[in-house]
């Protein structure tokens, strides 16, 4: 078939200088499955809340080497700072092995230590994102199941001495009622 011969052909090929990868097309799935998912295979830690001590790059390399040296070899480390040079609070530490960074999350994550807390996975923020998104999409929808979601009623042609407790009361006989509102104008008459 075409598709090997191209894969046969081109893989590992210089193009412009650059070596190439041409392989058949995997879906997320596939390629989870495959290769692993991103989280189970890291280097890069995240390291947050450093508080207002505000570390001289000389103190922060002395931090790293106490805290994160016993778990293996850093490849690099740095301290986010601001453009007036001061530290924004958080940082990040690179390992050359994925087991020494996980080794380094698992004894410290959640650890107050001297002046940080809190190590973690780095991740990229359209990952980090994602991750946000399914966590309030997951609290939403506990929410709507909990108030049981599309059981509202439209009550028209009511009577104006009627008031939102009336309302509540000659409804609440079917079932409980989360709220009931009496819809009115900005002079408070009934619409």
């Amino acid at each position: 078939d075409a598709s090997d011969q191209a894969i046969q052909k081109v893989n590992g090929m210089l193009l412009n200088d650059k070596k190439v990868y041409v392989g058949r097309f995997m879906t997320r799935k596939e390629r989870m499955e495959t290769l692993g998912h991103p989280a189970t295979r890291f280097t890069n830690i995240y390291v947050k809340n450093f508080g207002d001590a505000n570390l001289s790059d000389e103190e922060f390399q002395q931090l790293i080497s106490q805290l994160f040296e016993p778990y293996g070899k850093i490849v690099s480390c740095v301290i986010m700072k601001d453009d007036g040079g001061k530290s924004r609070g958080f940082g990040f530490v690179s390992y050359e092995t994925h087991e020494a960074a996980k080794k380094a999350v698992d004894a410290l994550n959640g650890s107050e230590v001297k002046t940080a807390s809190c190590m973690s996975r780095a991740q990229k923020k359209n990952e980090r994102q994602a991750e946000l998104r399914e966590k309030y999409e997951k609290l939403k929808m506990e929410r709507l199941n909990r108030y049981q979601q599309g059981v509202n009623l439209y009550v028209k042609n009511l009577d104006d001495v009627i008031d939102d407790a009336r309302l509540h009361e000659e409804f609440s006989v079917y079932g409980n009622i989360t709220s009931a509102k009496i819809m009115v104008d900005e002079k408070g008459n009934t619409k």
